[in-house]
């Protein structure tokens, strides 16, 4: 019966139909027909178990990102970031390209997420792609790689969702895409400038002096200087560990909203109250969608379901290593099925047993389950972001594939490559800061 439930799953994600509804038509069918015996499980069995998962402060922590992504986006707290990046590489070839993947990073570092990081970085600079030069459909494909870094640079939504599934300390779990992260940050960068080495049509700022630099620093970090104090409270407050995610996500709204009205003047009270509408709404779906994998994870549990996995990843090698890497395909095929969180939360609970049983780290399986979930998120026929991405910067996808396999060749392949098999990677930050296992 498990493997007609995955088969429903997989034909519902393929013809389109709604991922939560996808989960509960593969759900209802292991309800109506699973067991051992064929006569399904009761629903006393699993509506309890999924509130109770859902009971989780945790949880909190990606409406209150999610909101203040949007609080960044409509206050104009995004632009100042850039323009602060703009100083020291804004003059060199492909240096937007630069600013733009930074940019990404430090709007990623705040509002945990690919989407509304892509929105907040991508509105601002798009134009400022046009306006240089360069190809629409190298400017979309950047943009939509370089936002993923937001599900690498913490804090992120999926690997507070990781940790909330695995009972994994989410500290741990977000200092273990730290060093991947920056890795596809240098990598997105070199790429990009490799990219553009022939390309005649992209303008070059005039190169600017010392003097000159100096003077233009001063004057943007003035005026950044608000914006930059966001990612210092919220990441100082989480490693300091003065806070914890669900407080540095609340302060991340409170200082927000405020320095978006009064500091920039270009939020008011029904702009706040519209991001606060939309994130609730964007809330309520992701709500929907876990509480639906809670139970379908827990019915494909009672199936035996990581069991059956690993024995037919066993009857391919039985080197532990050689199975990781055909989870990682499992999960790279997932991710062009769905989005970042759906696959967080249907293959995390099916994967764990396995990854514990071959004898590797959950916090290397952190590091991993983050890589992934990006890759997956511009890689079609799901691509979300990418699919974003060519919306906002009016760029075909035929336009955006070449440049995107590109960057999915040369940066996020080798970075997963690595983290793979190399799992002190990973590690590294959580052993040094927290004495996790090397």
């Amino acid at each position: 019966m498990i493997y007609i439930a995955l088969l429903i799953l997989v034909l519902c994600l393929i013809i389109g139909v709604p991922v939560p509804i996808s989960f509960m038509a593969s759900g209802a069918w292991l309800v109506f027909f699973g067991g051992v015996d064929g006569t399904g499980y009761a629903a006393s069995q699993l509506l309890p178990y999924g509130y109770k998962q859902m009971d989780s402060v945790p949880l909190i922590a990606i409406a209150l990102f999610i909101a203040a992504g949007g609080i960044m986006e409509r206050g104009k707290i995004g632009e100042k970031l850039i323009d602060f990046v703009d100083v020291f590489v804004g003059d060199l070839k492909g240096g937007l390209g630069i600013v733009a993947t930074v940019s990404c990073a430090i709007v990623g570092s705040i509002c945990g997420a690919a989407c509304a990081t892509l929105s907040c970085v991508g509105t601002i600079t798009f134009p400022r792609f046009k306006a240089e030069g360069y190809p629409r459909g190298l400017s979309a494909a950047l943009l939509a790689n370089a936002s993923l870094l937001g599900l690498l640079i913490p804090p992120n939504a999926t690997l507070i969702i990781f940790a909330w599934i695995t009972g994994q300390p989410v500290l741990a779990c977000f200092l273990a895409t730290v060093v991947p992260g920056f890795m596809v940050i240098f990598l997105l960068c070199v790429v990009n400038r490799w990219l553009l080495r022939k390309n005649t049509t992209v303008m070059v700022a005039e190169k600017r002096s010392t003097s000159q630099k100096f003077e233009l620093l001063r004057n943007r970090t003035r005026q950044a200087a608000p914006s930059l104090l966001l990612p210092f409270i919220v990441l100082g407050g989480i490693y300091g560990g003065f806070m914890t995610t669900t407080e540095a996500s609340a302060v991340a709204v409170l200082y927000a909203i405020p320095v978006g009205m009064l500091v920039y003047k270009a939020l008011n009270l029904k702009g706040a109250y519209e991001v606060l509408i939309e994130s609730a709404i964007t809330t309520g779906v992701i709500m929907v969608m876990l509480y639906s994998v809670a139970m379908l994870s827990r019915l494909y549990l009672l199936e035996d379901l990581p069991e059956v996995l690993l024995g037919i990843f066993q009857a391919v090698s039985s080197n532990p290593m050689v199975i990781m890497f055909m989870i990682n395909i499992f999960l790279v095929i997932m991710g062009m099925l769905m989005d970042d969180i759906s696959v967080v939360v249907l293959a995390t609970p099916i994967l764990m047993p396995i990854v514990m049983q071959l004898g590797f780290s959950p916090i290397h399986f952190a590091a991993i389950i983050g890589v992934n979930t990006g890759l997956g998120c511009i890689t079609p026929p799901a691509a979300p972001v990418l699919y974003l991405s060519g919306r906002l910067g009016s760029a075909p996808i035929d336009e955006m594939m070449k440049p995107c396999l590109w960057f999915i060749a040369l940066c996020w392949v080798p970075v997963l490559a690595l983290v793979v098999f190399f799992p002190k990677i990973s590690l590294l930050l959580p052993h040094l800061f927290l004495g996790t296992p090397w």
